[in-house]
């Protein structure tokens, strides 16, 4: 059936800016062919480029007009009406997108490549940073990444964590580090700085899951996924303690849980951290969690050949330490 419509779609430009609005509006009349149906079903047959659930996303969020008034899903079309309607991708839709951003290789070539992430960089895009991301920056630099499942990721770093992690630049690349991580043969170690005294090294074992209450939070519980952290103390100050810690396994969060389960929250850490105004101008000032991944290493998935790599504590990290050996006097 020929649905041949009026339509003025205007600017189907493959270098879509957000800040177009007017580049993205479709006006059309619903062809007689569709009366009687209801308006979502209309829609469907009219864009079939795009799901149902992405069509009563937009219907929801009042992108569709029909003679200039706002109809719900179920409103049953005429033939005839004037349709206007806001195809601007969605946010999300744009996740997947090249962007120059900046990286720090520590090391590359033709199956994995190595990141030195800088705090304050989102791994993954995500609900509230659909750009800007690691991911984006990876798909730039290497755009064959496109072709690999989450542009070859394995595994992440919290925003506010520095440091050492793997990017799979091949599907059979990615799948053998899959595995090695589920074997445990990864060695991630992190340091941290946490409040308070620690007398000695232990080891957490203790379930993570979601927090029963605030869901954006993980916690200890019994219901959670195997965990479990080594920690040793790599120097003492008065009132907090720089610790080597090593993981085991790979949850959600799980250093900054752990430690503060054991009593010794991450400086800085806004969500499981001591709180804030404590009276200590210093340890309160420190914007994120003192937390840096400075060794990582592995079998290449090429040859098994053991590989490592060590990454220097970042600047703001480093003046944190330093400050804190000028007032005990070292």
């Amino acid at each position: 059936m020929n649905l041949a419509i009026e339509n003025t779609r205007v600017n189907e430009r493959d270098d879509y800016s957000l800040e177009d609005e007017a580049s993205s509006l479709c006006r059309l009349r619903i062809p007689e062919e569709c009366a009687g149906q209801r308006l979502d079903q209309a829609l469907a047959r009219l864009f079939p480029e795009h799901s149902r659930s992405r069509l009563q996303a937009w219907l929801k969020a009042g992108r569709v007009m029909l003679d200039g008034t706002q109809p719900d899903a179920r409103h049953r079309v005429h033939g005839g009406e004037q349709l206007e309607i806001d195809l601007a991708p969605a946010p999300e839709d744009l996740a997947m997108a090249a962007e120059p951003i900046p990286l720090a290789v520590v090391y590359e070539d033709d199956a994995i490549l190595v990141i030195d992430k800088p705090a304050g960089l989102v791994v993954h895009p995500g609900s509230g940073n659909w750009s800007g991301t690691l991911l984006n920056a990876l798909l730039h630099h290497a755009p064959s990444l496109g072709a690999v499942p989450r542009a070859g990721i394995v595994h992440r770093l919290d925003k506010d964590t520095s440091g050492l992690l793997v990017v799979a630049k091949t599907l059979p690349a990615q799948t053998d580090l899959i595995r090695q991580l589920q074997a445990r043969t990864v060695s991630r170690r992190y340091l941290a700085l946490v409040q308070g005294v620690v007398d000695q090294g232990a080891r957490v074992d203790a379930p993570i899951g979601r927090h029963p209450v605030q869901r954006t939070r993980m916690a200890v519980v019994s219901s959670g996924k195997e965990a479990a952290t080594r920690y040793r103390v790599r120097e003492r100050f008065r009132r907090c303690t720089l610790v080597e810690c090593e993981l085991e396994t790979g949850r959600t969060h799980q250093i900054r849980v752990h430690m503060a389960h054991a009593g010794f929250p991450l400086v800085g850490d806004p969500v499981y951290g001591a709180r804030r105004n404590t009276g200590d101008v210093l340890l309160d000032g420190f914007p994120r969690q003192a937390l840096h991944a400075w060794r990582l290493g592995l079998n290449h998935p090429v040859g098994r050949v053991p590989m490592s790599w060590e990454s220097a504590l970042p600047g703001d990290f480093s003046a944190l330490l330093a400050t804190l050996r000028l007032e005990e006097g070292g």
